[in-house]
């Protein structure tokens, strides 16, 4: 019998499977060996099997290319479709406005109105340039209220020159005003209790002159940074006459990469009244201020602070009438602001304070109505402290509070003159056109204020502009009352483009109560007369204004002008009503030469 190899190997391993069963059943303990490694195993890589030669093709028809021929059947084919030539777009630009160096505006209105204004400037050479504007302001009155002449005047001329150079910028100034005012505010007392001849022999007319000279200079990449002075002659029409001159330069000096800026002041005042408001004194009151300062400060600056580190140092002499003084001022001038959010809070504080200069001119522009018998003197601002918050509520709406508190002493306030007994219509009467209670003259004080103030503007559109602010005062004084300063002050304007030729405007302010004191005669026909001094009060007002333009062309545009809309009959200074409803038309005309 053959037996096939397979099952041969088969029966083998069966029957050693079947030994292995029974002798791990017999003794299930195999004990340990021990087996000694004699040598490490190390395994060796042989070389790879590389093919030595290029294998050679043997297909001769892989060498060869075959030869494609190409043709091309054209035919006409039927089509009404007519491709149109490219064309690059275009980029819509807004006409470039023609810039004009020069204009002159003319406006007429009620009250016998005229406004004229001329400005002129010309290129001479690529560096220097030369200016000049004239400018013209008067009314011939009509107050229904008034009884005197209400008339004024303003006319001014400026002339400049200046040169503009790479290192360096100068200018030279020369200027003159003549201003006219009369004295109408005749208290009510007067116009009953007096006759109309009396009242007509009154002159209420003054006039004031002014002219002056200066220039600035000013430096780049130089400790030098700029410096300015002027000269100004002031006079009126009853013998007064001021000199002022000033000269302020300033300096940046580099101190271990640190800048110090120092600012030097050398201010001088003086000048005579002749007029006395007292028939008893036949001279006037002489002046004469001289202030020194010097006002050091350093600046720190890193990503969101800014601190301002500086003080002002200033010594005064001064004469009054005969009597000398001079003092030594030391003031804080420190400021410091904080960027809370970047671009859209900015937290800010400070303290500063200054000697300020007064002056005769400075004192008209402010109340043309006072007389010629005051006494001038400098205002010492001994500190002024505030915080505030400005910044943004969105791109284009920006806000501004402020709480401060100020402390100055020698204030000066306005305060209506009391008339003497002299100066009342009828027989040996002084017919001084300020001297019937109708003038203001100075008093000088302390007086610490507590205000807050708070503005915001806003850019509605391209076209359409606004803004407002208010202002809160409280005074405390060693006089009875603060005079004429108001307690409340606020203001809004709007400004529009309506369209490309037409635009429009209009703003409103209100004034608060404010306060003064009257000394009249207590019958203005007795001999010798007594006063009784009474305090009164000037209601608040408010002034609405508008204003429409049209531009008819590059140069020339027309406009209209309305103020006192309300036609309020406000008294801004007692016994001195403004004129009622106003308007002015005119048009404005530019061109080069």
């Amino acid at each position: 019998m053959n037996i096939k190899p397979q099952y041969k190997i088969a029966f083998i391993i069966a029957l050693a499977g079947l030994q292995g069963a029974f002798a791990q059943k017999k003794d299930e303990n195999l004990g340990t060996e021990v087996v000694n490694v004699v040598q490490t195993y190390t395994p060796t890589i042989s070389d790879a099997f590389k093919v030595k030669e290029t294998p050679v093709i043997e297909d001769e028809d892989n060498s060869q290319k075959e030869e494609i021929q190409y043709n091309i059947f054209s035919f006409p084919v039927a089509s009404t479709f007519t491709p149109a030539k490219g064309k690059a777009a275009a980029v819509d630009k807004a006409a470039r406005e023609k810039l004009y160096n020069n204009y002159a505006t003319l406006g007429v209105g009620n009250y016998g109105t005229v406004n004229a204004e001329l400005f002129i400037t010309e290129n001479l050479s690529r560096t220097d340039y030369v200016g000049g504007m004239l400018r013209h302001l008067s009314s011939q009155g009509g107050i229904d209220a008034a009884v005197l002449d209400d008339k004024y005047y303003n006319t001014a001329i400026d002339l400049t020159y200046g040169s503009r150079q790479s290192a360096y910028s100068w200018n030279a100034d020369l200027g003159y005003q003549n201003k006219v005012y009369n004295w109408y505010g005749l208290p009510e007392e007067y116009i009953v209790g007096v006759s109309g001849e009396d009242i007509n022999a009154i002159d209420p007319q003054q006039t004031y002159h002014s002219l002056y000279v200066g220039g600035k200079i000013a430096a780049e990449k130089s400790f030098f940074h700029d410096a300015s002075a002027q000269y100004k002659r002031f006079w009126d029409a009853y013998g007064s006459a001021e000199n002022r001159f000033f000269v302020k330069p300033s300096l940046d000096i580099d101190v271990m990469s640190e800048k110090i800026k120092l600012d030097f002041i050398a201010d001088y005042v003086g000048g005579t009244f002749e007029e006395t408001l007292n028939p008893l004194i036949t001279t006037g009151n002489e002046y004469s201020h001289f202030n020194l300062g010097l006002q050091p400060s350093i600046q720190y600056q890193n990503k969101d602070l800014s601190v301002q580190l500086g003080a002002g140092l200033f010594y005064s002499m001064g004469k009054v009438n005969g009597e000398s003084d001079s003092k030594f001022f030391v003031y804080p001038q420190v400021k410091a602001s904080y960027k809370l959010v970047e671009g859209l809070l900015v937290a800010y504080a400070g303290a500063e304070g200054t000697l300020k200069q007064n002056s005769y001119a400075d004192v008209v522009d402010e109340n043309p109505f006072v007389s010629p018998t005051l006494v001038i003197a400098p205002t010492d601002q001994q500190y002024d402290i505030y915080v505030g918050l400005k910044g943004k509520l969105a791109n284009t709406v920006a806000y501004n509070l402020r709480g401060s508190y100020m402390n100055e002493d020698n204030r000066l306030f306005f305060q209506s003159n009391a008339a003497l007994f002299s100066n009342v219509p009828g027989p040996g009467a002084n017919l001084d056109g300020y001297a019937y209670n109708n003038s203001f003259g100075l008093v000088y004080d302390r007086l610490r204020t507590i205000s807050f103030f708070g503005e915001l503007k806003a850019d509605i559109s391209d076209n359409v502009s606004f803004g407002m602010n208010g202002s809160y005062f409280s005074y405390d004084t060693d006089q009875a009352e603060a005079w004429n300063l108001p307690s409340i002050k606020v203001g809004a304007n709007l400004d529009v483009d309506i369209t490309e030729k037409w635009y429009a405007g209009t703003n409103i302010f209100f004034v608060g109560e404010r306060k003064d004191i009257e000394t009249i005669p207590d019958d203005v026909l007795i001999f010798p007369q007594s006063y009784s001094p009474q305090v009164v009060t000037l209601k608040s007002y408010f002034d609405l204004n508008a204003h429409v333009g049209y531009k008819y062309s590059e140069r020339l545009t027309g406009f209209l002008r309305l103020n006192n809309i309300a036609s309020q009959d406000y008294e801004r200074w007692v016994n001195y009503p403004v004129q009622g409803f106003q308007f002015l038309v005119g048009a404005s005309y530019k061109f080069n030469f």
